[in-house]
């Protein structure tokens, strides 16, 4: 057999060098490789230098520059300063939602809703408060109360509630929202209580006797006029009550107060630099993490503090949406009946233009003047009384936020008489000569409960202002 010698040495002599070509490719490949390297790595590393606030300096808040060769030319090619949305427009918008949250009721209902918006080029800022019974078209749901929207987003999704009213107000009011930070009664107490209270002149001395209190009852709380110093109880107190004397007993009452407070709390914090500074913060959000929802990165929320630095708080612009003799709003009533507020022009133009001309006042007020006067609607609400007519404790205060949710305006509760308890009938009696017709059947349908004409004995004479009156009696089935 012939054997077939191959000489691989030879072979390799004869070979001809590598193109240079191919060498180009080679060396294109490496650089292209290393810049792969590097934006992977910044990102990577900005990803966690974002959440960890010994990379920022304390006093101005900008990003520290990296140490080591690698991370230095990393952050110079890539690095872009952190700003936030609005800002290249001079105009930054944050939704600002307060609720009770878990282990209240209504727990996703908000109690405040409030826009701030930031002009940086002035130092200006401004915030609109939004009434809790204003009517909106709630998509898949029709028209509700504003409240609601909180509510029904985290119906949807868990965490969700935040994102999807800030939906519903951007498109409500045509203004673009960017950013939203939701607290519930929990936070708020905390962060009060973090700054070691906070510092407000109050305008009026008032008592509500109908504050509520845990298990369904109700607490007495009063303040007088003149400034006081609050803790994050006292506080939300001051903000929460809707049944003080005095003038202070409505939503737009309250609304006022939920921003001399909010005020407070901003030249609170922003008079301690321990309280601005990034490692503090980053504390203090982690430790909300279960009562706040925001969509704002840690980078954003400092850039939004150092602004907030700035701002002139004697420039503070403060609007109230309110059904007032020149008010935006009037009364008015749902689908069943129930009270809502509705723009005086039938439309949401004028309010609009208000919120987009806030830092213009001239152009707000000639805005409003513009505007022609319309026909009011015909008021079809009434107010209703809940008296508990059992032994079952807090029974009228679940009525009552039963038929809140659904949107009916409650004005009191109570007791009957205890002489006469148990009441065995319940019904549903009408007490003015308001026309309440559609109000009656709507508690008709939602209580399951008859109308009756006379009342039964042992019951309290209700109030003047109650034009229906229901007593739950032992056959009420909740």
């Amino acid at each position: 057999m012939n054997t077939r010698h191959i000489n691989f040495l030879h072979k390799q002599l004869d070979e001809q060098p590598p193109k240079r070509g191919r060498k180009k490719w080679v060396f294109l490949l490496v650089i292209i490789g290393i810049l792969g390297l590097l934006i992977y790595s910044y990102a990577s590393a900005n990803k966690e230098r974002f959440l960890n606030p010994l990379d920022y300096d304390p006093v101005t808040l900008e990003p520290k520059e990296p140490e080591g060769f690698f991370k230095k030319l990393t952050y110079l090619v890539f690095h872009k300063e952190t700003k936030l949305e609005g800002q290249r427009d001079d105009r930054i918008n944050v939704l600002i939602l307060g609720m009770g949250g878990p282990g209240h009721d209504g727990p996703y209902l908000t109690d405040t809703i409030m826009i701030a918006s930031v002009r940086p080029s002035d130092n200006d800022v401004a915030l609109v408060s939004i009434p809790r019974d204003m009517g909106v078209k709630i998509k898949d749901y029709g028209t509700r109360k504003i409240n609601h929207a909180n509510h029904f987003g985290e119906m949807e999704k868990e965490n969700w509630g935040a994102a999807f009213a800030t939906e519903v107000i951007s498109e409500t009011f045509d203004i673009d929202i960017p950013y939203y930070i939701r607290v519930d009664f929990q936070a708020f107490e905390d962060i009060i209580n973090e700054v070691g209270g906070v510092r407000v002149n109050v305008d009026r001395t008032f008592t509500d006797y109908m504050y509520p209190a845990p298990n369904d009852r109700y607490q007495t709380i009063s303040f007088a006029t003149g400034p006081q110093t609050m803790d994050g109880s006292t506080a939300l107190k001051f903000v929460r009550s809707r049944h003080g004397g005095n003038g202070e007993g409505s939503d737009f009452a309250r609304a006022a107060r939920q921003q001399k407070v909010i005020l407070a709390l901003k030249e609170k914090v922003l008079s301690f630099g321990t309280l601005t500074n990034p490692v503090r913060i980053k504390k203090v959000i982690d430790a909300l993490e279960r009562h706040m929802t925001t969509n704002m990165e840690f980078d954003e929320i400092l850039e939004l503090v150092r602004i907030a630095r700035s701002l002139d708080t004697d420039k503070i612009t403060t609007l109230v949406l309110d059904n007032g003799v020149n008010g935006y709003l009037v009364n008015s009533t749902g689908a069943n009946g129930a009270f809502l507020l509705y723009p005086r022009t039938g439309n949401y133009d004028e309010i609009n233009s208000a919120i987009e001309n806030i830092f213009d006042p001239d152009a707000i007020v000639e805005s409003i003047d513009d505007t022609p006067e319309q026909e009011k609607p015909t008021l079809n609400w009434a107010t209703v009384e809940i008296q508990n007519g059992t032994w079952r404790a807090g029974l009228a205060a679940r009525v009552k936020q039963r038929l809140v949710d659904e949107e009916f305006y409650i004005e009191d509760i109570g007791n009957t008489d205890p002489e006469f308890k148990p009441v065995i009938g319940s019904g549903i009696y009408k007490i003015s000569d308001k026309k309440s017709l559609e109000v009656i059947e709507a508690l008709q349908d939602e209580l399951h409960m008859p109308t009756k004409e006379t009342l039964p004995e042992g019951i309290l004479p209700p109030a003047t202002t109650t034009d229906i009156l229901i007593i739950l009696g032992d056959d009420f089935i909740e």
